[in-house]
């Protein structure tokens, strides 16, 4: 799968909140969505799709850094033998109160719902902007 470029992923119509809310971890362990807004919120726009995914994938795993570096190639193509979802089905976007943008690179930084870069990406018209994804049927 292609990483997508130069788009924006508008909170979900059926979202939960109009305000941004840092995910927190369940039972004492990082979720997805937490994992997914430490790595973006403390490194925008150095990840792709693809690499954002599989870096959430090792944490939330808790794959060993030797075992990455022994195994990485076969780890990385076992996780991408399967479909993944893209950021319009992730929860931050969906519940959480994240747009993600892509760079013209696919590189991904998320930011807060009330904020001004938010707005801003919404009324860029050369952005291609979709919402994300429904958390029910309407």
């Amino acid at each position: 799968m292609d990483d997508p470029a130069n788009q924006f992923i508008e909170i979900a119509p059926d979202s939960p909140t109009q305000h941004s809310i840092v995910p927190q971890e369940k039972n004492g362990k990082p979720t997805i969505a937490t994992i997914e807004y430490e790595l973006l919120s403390g490194k925008p726009y150095t990840y792709t799709l693809s690499e954002l995914k599989f870096a959430a994938h090792v944490r939330h795993k808790q794959i060993p850094p030797a075992e990455l570096k022994a195994h990485r190639q076969q780890l990385w193509d076992a996780y991408f033998a399967k479909p993944y979802a893209c950021m319009r089905a992730s929860p931050l976007t969906k519940k959480y109160g994240w747009g993600a943008h892509y760079d013209e690179s696919g590189r991904i930084a998320i930011y807060p719902v009330e904020s001004a870069e938010y707005k801003r990406l919404i009324k860029d018209k050369d952005i291609r902007k979709f919402s994300a994804m429904r958390s029910k049927k309407s």
